[in-house]
């Protein structure tokens, strides 16, 4: 199960941090996304990220955004600075047998966080 919390509503050039917990003793995780959804939008990736400490970003957020995670906690954060108001949307959390090459091909995880709306007014 994923748990994704720290959505909220900001003014344009906030930031934010977004945290997403993973639970459950079988839960074996490697690489963790974040993908979000704006309205009448496809979903899209945001970053990923290894347990080893690779990342990989969407252009749109490079140099904005930074992703983290914690492995003792099987816990991933995005904390997101400079937002814009194109970064409204739902962030989601995404695991569960996914690898960087296969997020690189448009994969996803087996498992979703519930999402959490992430608002930027100007």
């Amino acid at each position: 199960q994923l748990q994704a919390s720290g959505g909220g509503l900001v003014q344009a050039g906030g930031s934010l941090r977004l945290s997403c917990a993973a639970s459950g003793s079988r839960f074996s995780i490697n690489v963790i996304a974040w993908y979000r959804q704006a309205p009448g939008k496809q979903r899209e990736l945001v970053a990923a990220i290894h347990s080893g400490g690779s990342t990989t970003y969407a252009d749109s957020v490079k140099g904005r955004f930074t992703i983290s995670r914690d492995n003792a906690k099987n816990a991933v954060y995005l904390q997101m600075n400079s937002l814009k108001l194109e970064d409204t949307g739902v962030y989601y959390c995404n695991a569960g047998g996914l690898t960087m090459y296969g997020i690189s091909n448009g994969y996803t995880g087996d498992y979703w966080g519930q999402g959490t709306q992430v608002t930027v007014s100007s």
